[in-house]
């Protein structure tokens, strides 16, 4: 079922199933950010809701929100972004930040062809 679709705003969003999904940053946005040096992650138990800020990533260059593509509530974050958000730039598509079970909304969320039209405009 495991299905990646791309928020306008360079979020990736990966479905488990109908209620479930992974969220992480874009290829293209960890590679405009630069060298990540800190990430901050919510609590086990928020709701996010499509397009509002849920982390924010520090890099070298500046400091950068992340949108949420969908609503719900997080189930899981990946804790291993904490100590190591160089993770990030090495292999974003593997590099989650949250987990959200419930989803009961979701953005306007682009194919990867429709992203890979965005980002080479």
């Amino acid at each position: 079922m495991s299905k990646v679709l791309y928020a306008k705003s360079h979020e990736w969003v990966e479905f488990l199933d109908d209620t479930r999904a992974r969220v992480g940053i874009s290829d293209y946005a960890q590679n405009e950010l630069g060298d990540l040096v800190f990430i901050s992650l919510p609590e086990e138990g928020d709701e996010v809701s499509v397009g509002e800020s849920f982390a924010d990533v520090e890099s070298v260059k500046a400091v950068s929100n992340v949108y949420s593509p969908v609503s719900g509530t997080v189930k899981a974050i990946n804790e291993d972004l904490l100590d190591q958000p160089e993770l990030v730039n090495s292999d974003a598509m593997d590099a989650w930040f949250i987990e959200v079970e419930n989803i009961s909304d979701k953005a306007d969320l682009l194919t990867e062809e429709e992203y890979k039209k965005l980002i080479a405009e």
